[in-house]
């Protein structure tokens, strides 16, 4: 018996080592990609920040700017934002998406015949890591991204340094617009679902979006020179034909994500009665894109106060606007919007009126309406510049005020975009919502996620207890 064990387990010791001299080779399935284009890797960053932004814009930033009131049992929309319901929730896919373009960052590095993606890539990272540190403040950026070298526990960096420390968002546009400069290969860019591969328009892309960075940061910084300079080269987005933006499909996989929610989904989101005011104040053709009549009465919109307790009251929906047939029925008509010719004429009429640059205010803005009324599908009306809440400067208006609310209206669904203006410029004036549960404060930014506190707890700490136990009325630094 002794010598049959002997032999099995000297049968069983061969049958191991066998098996483990060609484990790799034998579990590796052959039809299994190792590795992953860069056309693949930047197409799927460009698509993959589109279509969650859009959804993000739709579902919770449209909440926060008060454009949209959602009228079921929302917290989010009652400003509870560590209950998101729908959306709210940036943090995972914007981190996601850094890490797939340092992928591609580094491949463009690692290989000549890949050059082409390092400029577009720089100004993508620049991008997200904006959008990231102006919801959150002090976020993980410079030991980010660096699992794979042992560390997944990265420091909180300080906003200032992310916006103007080297491989910042500044250094990163800069980067990206040398090596754009730089380049000399005939190999084409591929995969570039927003400019089709048009270097020349990433370009103009990057400066618009160092324009907008600066005059972001202008409160605390003294950037009219890096302003004046930019604007006086005038390489940056000033027609429809440089916009930066993806037409969604109406039909599936690549259609908004709203206009093939449930039904009951998609009903939950109703005009806010902060956009309607304004737009009524207008008498703007851009409510018919935006919003539907009521089903009640089908010439009348209606708009909600954000932020209803829904079990305290009993609201009918048919009594008010839901959301326009541009992102349902007509969503092949939509785009994801990153940047746009008008979103810059209103930076620059901003930069104008506030003695950053040299150039007339009121043509920038006058501009940027006119543009904004083309990117929606519409004709600007003969009389709607003379109006006398849109006239420049007209009957005591305040031009910023004018400035920023047209942006504002511009940029519907673009992430939190309005939301972010609000903060930093105080327009349009937001109202305080039906049942706060915020002490009937609008939050100043985002919670820091429950898993970072699991995940990375002494640095989330640290950057809790800076923003006074991550409270979401700790404002980010160039809102201080």
């Amino acid at each position: 018996m002794k010598k049959y064990l002997k032999y099995s387990f000297l049968i069983v010791l061969i049958q191991i080592t066998a098996c483990t001299k060609d484990f790799e080779t034998i579990n590796t399935n052959p039809t299994t990609p190792v590795d992953v284009q860069p056309d693949l890797l930047l197409r799927k960053v460009l698509y993959d920040y589109a279509e969650q932004m859009s959804y993000e814009g739709f579902v919770a930033g449209n909440l926060l700017g008060q454009y949209f009131t959602a009228i079921d049992f929302n917290l989010f929309d009652r400003h509870s934002l560590t209950e998101p319901q729908y959306g709210g929730k940036p943090w995972n896919f914007l981190y996601e998406n850094l890490r797939d373009n340092e992928i591609l960052l580094n491949k463009s590095r690692a290989n000549t015949a890949f050059a082409v993606y390092e400029g577009p890539a720089l100004i993508y990272k620049a991008y997200v890591t904006m959008a990231l540190t102006d919801l959150y403040g002090d976020v993980p950026y410079s030991e980010a991204l660096k699992g794979k070298d042992g560390n997944v526990t990265p420091k909180y960096d300080a906003q200032r340094d992310i916006y103007l420390n080297a491989g910042g968002i500044i250094d990163n546009l800069d980067k990206g617009i040398a090596a754009i400069n730089a380049y000399k290969s005939a190999i084409k860019l591929q995969g570039d679902i927003v400019y089709s591969g048009d270097l020349t328009k990433w370009r103009k892309l990057a400066n618009s979006l160092k324009f907008k960075a600066y005059l972001r940061i202008s409160a605390k910084e003294n950037v009219a020179s890096q302003l004046a300079k930019i604007a006086t080269d005038g390489d940056f987005i000033k027609t429809a034909t440089d916009n930066a933006n993806y037409a969604f499909t109406q039909s599936q996989p690549n259609n908004f994500r709203m206009s093939t929610a449930k039904t009951g989904d998609y009903n939950l989101f109703i005009m806010s009665e902060t956009i309607d005011s304004v737009l009524t104040k207008f008498d703007d053709l851009r409510k018919t894109i935006y919003f539907r009549p009521t089903a009640s009465n089908a010439n009348v919109y209606k708009g909600l106060l954000n932020g209803p307790d829904a079990s305290k009251l009993s609201i009918t929906a048919s009594n008010y606007s839901l959301t326009g047939r541009i992102f349902r029925e007509d969503a092949g008509k939509l785009k994801a919007n990153f940047m746009t010719s008008a979103e810059m004429n209103f930076l620059l009429a901003e930069a104008a009126e506030k003695g950053l640059i040299t150039g007339d205010a009121k043509s920038f803005y006058e501009t940027g309406i006119k543009q904004s009324f083309e990117y929606w599908g519409l004709t600007t009306p003969a009389d709607y510049l003379l109006r006398i809440p849109i006239l420049y400067k007209g009957a005591g208006n305040n031009a910023i005020e004018q400035i920023i609310t047209q942006k504002w209206l511009h940029n519907i669904i673009n992430g939190y975009e309005g939301w972010i203006e609000y903060r930093r410029t105080g327009f349009p004036k937001l109202k305080t919502i039906a049942a706060s549960l915020n002490q009937n404060l609008i939050p100043v930014r985002m919670p820091y996620p429950t898993s970072e506190d699991a995940l990375n707890n002494a640095n989330f700490k640290t950057a809790s207890d800076k923003t006074n136990k991550n409270s979401v009325n700790s404002p980010v630094w160039w809102d201080n």
